[in-house]
């Protein structure tokens, strides 16, 4: 049994290197820039117009894909939501899309990464440990809030970790909304935009960043008058 998770292992780690090879070798990142994005907007529009379905199914299996091998392009995937298909269709896809290719992730994590770097790492990892047994997953809901950290780093490291994957996958949802809504409707004023710095301005990162911080208040506020109360019993 051991034997065969361990080929399973590899081949799934094989897969996904050349997956992320092939990637890169082939610059299949310049179809994921913004600048492509703008100057293919009417044909991309026109394309959907004709065949919605088949477009919203290959928009959502390509977002999974970027999602769950960490690549590049997934803040220019979700302008492209808003650009192609309205706010309310695109919201809905690349929330749906972003939160599987985020479980994908880290499912992948944890069945080839978990072990081993539980056991080099432990000491580090330690800490985010204690902080999901305390704050459960109000932790990882301000982690999905806060745009200052990477959503494909929190994927990997919540992969390492023991939180069960249902919770991962429904508060991941929950806690991108915010962000991915104001990408997607970003994306139906693409003109407007010159780079993903446009986006992301001091005002709405500020707003995100107090966001991602009412979990973690709420939940100590809970625990002190909790406290309060066990106290005076």
């Amino acid at each position: 049994m051991a034997l065969e998770k361990k080929h399973a292992k590899w081949l799934i780690g094989l897969f996904a290197l050349a997956a992320i090879a092939a990637f890169f070798y082939f610059d299949l990142g310049k179809w994921l820039s913004l600048e492509n994005l703008k100057s293919q907007q009417a044909s991309l529009s026109m394309t959907v117009n004709e065949h919605l379905g088949l477009s919203v199914l290959v928009f959502f299996l390509v977002y999974v894909a970027v999602a769950a091998f960490s690549l590049p392009g997934a803040a220019v995937l979700t302008l492209a939501g808003g650009a192609i298909f309205g706010l309310v269709t695109g919201f809905v896809t690349v929330s749906f899309a972003s939160s599987i290719g985020a479980l994908l992730a880290f499912l992948g994590a944890r069945f080839l990464f978990r072990d081993a770097v539980k056991k080099r790492f432990a000491e580090q990892l330690a800490p985010i440990e204690k902080g999901l047994e305390k704050d459960g997953a109000f932790y990882l809901l301000s982690l999905r809030l806060v745009p200052l950290f990477p959503f494909f780093i929190v994927n990997l490291l919540m992969g390492l970790t023991n939180i069960p994957a249902k919770t991962f996958y429904g508060f991941s949802q929950l806690g991108m909304i915010p962000g991915t809504l104001a990408f997607v409707y970003a994306g139906t004023q693409l003109a407007q935009i010159q780079s993903l710095k446009d986006v992301l301005s001091p005002g709405l990162i500020t707003a995100l960043v107090i966001l991602g911080l009412l979990p973690i208040v709420t939940r100590k506020c809970l625990q002190w008058f909790q406290g309060r109360k066990n106290a005076a019993v």
